[in-house]
């Protein structure tokens, strides 16, 4: 086991990171900028619409998954671009299947809110 802060010093330690990394995230990404501010506007709504614990928890679930989505993708540019600034097709393909599945995931999140929406208007 490696040395280093263990029980609950580790876990307050570990949640001092996260926060820096979405600081960061938030400051540098213009894409998670914008990603958070869709999530502000919808949560309030998922929380507020009369709408089944499952269909909520869907709702609320893909907008979270965007987010963590988005910060592996950012996660995965930073150390692509900390490499080296010339290309190679290797980090190129990296970015690009990083952008993919903040795209893939995007789209779950619409169309589960459009499902949800029709099911609710049925």
């Amino acid at each position: 086991m490696k040395p280093g802060k263990t029980g609950l010093s580790r876990i307050i330690s570990a949640g001092g990171y996260s926060l820096q990394g979405l600081k960061s995230a938030y400051r540098n990404e213009a894409a998670f900028r914008q990603e958070c501010w869709l999530v502000a506007v919808l949560l309030p709504l998922a929380v507020w619409w009369e709408v089944g614990l499952v269909a909520r928890v869907l709702l609320v679930g893909s907008l979270v998954l965007v987010l963590v989505v988005e910060l592996l993708n950012s996660a995965v540019e930073a150390v692509v671009d900390r490499i080296g600034p010339e290309h190679h097709e290797l980090a190129g393909r990296a970015k690009d299947m990083g952008s993919a599945a903040v795209l893939l995931t995007l789209l779950l999140a619409a169309l589960t809110w459009i499902l949800v929406l029709l099911d609710y208007l049925a």
